[in-house]
């Protein structure tokens, strides 16, 4: 059966964008040349927080359609890999933010008692919460479960897909600046350590939108994800020992027992990043309708089901 729709890539953009288009009785065939548990989104840490992402407005209300669908999945943690989760965000304030945060509930200033020692201000939330891998996987069998299919294919070229469907979806993320080609997309370099939870149950971060050196402790079914770092323009993805002993280091002053955790993990991940998300619509050769929907930075989870609402819209258009 011929596909009407070829969406290109296996990250959560992608998958995400897929189920969508599928459950909406499109046939769906995504091309990836990669499994997805070899995407940057399976190395996420998986909070959903508008993060490192353009233009403001636009992403506030993706996050918030993404929080709305995350906060029903989170209803069955053990299939969707999402979990709601209490934590704090510090160094940042209400004020600070966009007009998305007074529309987060319970999102609220946290009191003097609940910040740890260094922390003058900040954030408490009960947000999402993802599994990465776990919800990639459920990804997958939701959109096998819509009819729609997974190819292990390499893509030459936009019009390439666009001779096999009427509508395209390019959810390339940091192949994009090849493939489309747009030289705006660049990687944002993080390196994560792993370790053994030594009892955290709470989610918390300090990252600031332009800081090369960031904080956060994700607490994990596998494990604590312990980040991190932001580099712009960083290709390198090999874990550096000095990194991985500084945000241990961070990390700890938050969380003293998590100095002494086993390691179980160093990973590397580039976030796909642009001035701005690219969500449009245009035409490729020969008429197909080509779907942009790229360039989210490192809020990709966060904005997933709000992009891919707004491209399934697109598509329909």
């Amino acid at each position: 059966m011929a596909s009407d729709v070829i969406v290109i890539g296996a990250g959560v953009i992608g998958l995400t964008s897929a189920v969508v288009l599928a459950e909406r009785g499109r046939r769906v065939e995504v091309w990836s040349r990669e499994p997805a548990v070899d995407t940057t989104s399976a190395l996420a840490g998986g909070l959903w927080w508008p993060y490192r992402i353009e233009p403001e407005a636009a992403a506030g209300e993706w996050a918030l359609r993404s929080l709305r669908e995350m906060a029903e999945l989170a209803g069955r943690p053990a299939e969707t890999g999402v979990r709601m989760v209490d934590g704090t965000h510090a160094d940042v304030g209400l004020a600070e933010l966009g007009p998305w945060a007074a529309r987060v509930p319970g999102l609220r200033a946290a009191g003097p008692e609940e910040l740890p020692a260094g922390y003058g201000h900040g954030l408490r939330a009960r947000t999402p919460l993802l599994d990465m891998p776990a919800h990639l996987d459920y990804l997958h069998r939701r959109l096998a479960a819509a009819g729609g299919t997974v190819t292990a294919r390499t893509v030459g070229s936009l019009a390439e897909a666009g001779r096999a469907a009427a509508t395209v979806v390019n959810c390339t993320g940091l192949g994009a600046r090849d493939l489309v080609p747009d030289p705006d997309v660049h990687p944002v370099r993080g390196q994560i350590v792993v370790v053994d939870n030594p009892g955290v149950t709470e989610w918390f971060a300090a990252a600031a939108h332009d800081a090369a050196d960031i904080l956060y402790v994700l607490p994990q079914p596998y494990g604590v994800v312990l980040g991190g770092t932001a580099l712009e323009h960083v290709w390198d993805r090999t874990p550096t020992p000095v990194t991985a002993e500084a945000i241990v280091a961070r990390c700890a002053r938050v969380y003293p027992a998590l100095a002494d955790a086993p390691v179980l993990a160093h990973k590397v991940g580039l976030r796909p990043a642009r001035s701005r998300v690219r969500l449009e619509a245009a035409r490729l050769p020969g008429g197909a309708r080509l779907i942009h929907n790229y360039g989210h930075g490192g809020a990709g989870v966060t904005v997933s089901w709000g992009c891919a609402l707004a491209a399934a819209e697109l598509a329909e258009g």
